[in-house]
């Protein structure tokens, strides 16, 4: 398994080793202890979603208050989608930028982002099959979007997505200079200082 920090921090790219035979495939799409000498700390699993959407669905842009937020752990087990995370935390160095990871059937890899962070994917197939681990359960009450048409963040959706399906609820969430302005948005400051608690945690452990 290699795992690779991407430009957004506190957010992860995981390629998982496949064995394949006669048989098939096998591999390990989920390793607690890997991701957590990346991460600094092990993550507390609360919840596992699955959504299937057709070619040019668009689900996103989420994100929870914190704490306890909603780390992801994302992959397509049916499919393809381009995953973004999506720096939401005002005053980080790479606030309102994003970076994406393909994921599909063929290199099978995962994408994990912090607590804090924006997160949304376009399918480029029909029946993409997205799996998610998270670390709280729903709450919708503390549960939050932005637009991911948002010209401010600028999401590239690739050609083959086709046209861009998009749910009420997201199309009339707000852009990010209105969610900030709302104090929607968690802080840099505030976000490294629970990451911080949660690897002092793991160091009691």
């Amino acid at each position: 398994m290699q795992i690779r920090e991407l430009k957004i921090p506190d957010s992860y790219e995981v390629t998982p080793k496949q064995f394949g035979d006669d048989r098939g495939v096998f591999l390990e799409w989920y390793r607690f202890d890997r991701l957590a000498e990346a991460v600094g700390h092990s993550i507390d699993l609360r919840q596992a979603n699955t959504s299937v959407s057709k070619r040019g669905v668009v689900r996103g842009i989420h994100f929870a208050d914190v704490p306890r937020g909603q780390a992801k752990y994302v992959t397509a087990t049916h499919g393809a989608v381009l995953d973004y995370v999506i720096d939401i935390r005002v005053g980080s160095p790479t606030f309102g930028q994003w970076d994406s990871v393909l994921l599909d059937g063929v290199d099978r890899r995962a994408i994990y982002l912090a607590e804090g962070l924006g997160h949304a994917f376009v399918a480029l197939t029909d029946d993409a099959t997205v799996s998610y681990l998270v670390t709280d359960t729903f709450d919708a009450q503390r549960e939050h979007g932005i637009d991911p048409l948002d010209p401010e963040i600028g999401l590239v959706f690739p050609p083959e997505a086709g046209e861009a399906l998009l749910s009420p609820k997201d199309t009339d969430a707000p852009g990010l200079s209105e969610a900030a302005a709302a104090g929607l948005l968690p802080t840099w400051d505030d976000m490294r200082a629970y990451y911080a608690s949660l690897d002092a945690k793991e160091d009691r452990a």
